[in-house]
């Protein structure tokens, strides 16, 4: 990835709208872009930039945007990825109603009876 990529405005706003989650059509929608002309940018951003992934976009976009340095060691990325990882788990575990419910349902039997069919 190339931290010193040079977009153009329109490039930029294109970005941001996907490093945020949106898709290509909903990011040419809400800049009143075509959808060829948004992919044409994309398709310019990912040269410019080295990345040839949205998640590596969405990486790339977050590092630049809050000065976050790409050189990080593995003990701190994967220090950095335990904590957001147990920050999750725990919004999951503490708001979710329907995480890991047991629900008990009233089980029926049903008697099954198999029929041979004779060719006659």
């Amino acid at each position: 990835m190339n931290p010193l990529a040079q977009l153009s405005p329109r490039e930029t706003q294109l970005a941001e709208r996907l490093a945020w989650g949106a898709s290509v059509k909903e990011a040419a929608y809400a800049l009143c872009i075509t959808y060829k002309t948004a992919v044409n940018h994309v398709q310019n951003i990912y040269q410019k930039t080295g990345c040839n992934k949205i998640n590596q976009l969405s990486a790339w976009w977050f590092c630049t945007r809050f000065n976050i340095s790409f050189d990080l060691s593995p003990m701190v990325r994967s220090t950095i990825a335990s904590v957001l990882l147990c920050i999750f788990l725990s919004n999951e575990i503490l708001c979710a109603k329907d995480f890991c419910r047991y629900r008990a349902r009233m089980t029926r039997k049903y008697r099954v009876e198999y029929v041979r069919y004779r060719r006659s």
